[in-house]
């Protein structure tokens, strides 16, 4: 299994979802996996796991950001199965 630094710049779609999935309600101090990179800075990481592969993406002010902002999309894109359609804002504003 290979394993892959990624800082939060460059997290794609899967590995933010990941994050998210395995960290709802955010990481804690026991989550965090301390190591030395091949530059020898000391680095905090969280790690999320693909079939093949092991992430350990860095923490920043930015991950966590990230990880709210994600959270906050999935919210507005839930609709009530019980709600009628027409009461459904599909409305998009395009000046953002």
């Amino acid at each position: 299994m290979k394993r892959v630094i990624v800082d939060y710049k460059k997290l794609t779609p899967e590995i933010l979802n990941l994050l998210v999935e395995k960290f709802p309600d955010g990481y804690g101090i026991r989550d965090i996996v301390h190591f030395t990179n091949p530059k020898g800075k000391y680095v905090d990481a969280v790690e999320v796991q693909t079939e093949d592969t092991v992430y350990l993406v860095k923490i920043s002010d930015e991950l966590v950001d990230s990880m709210d902002n994600y959270e906050e999309e999935d919210e507005d894109l839930e609709i009530n199965p019980d709600s009628d359609i027409d009461d459904v804002d599909l409305s998009i504003d395009l000046d953002d």
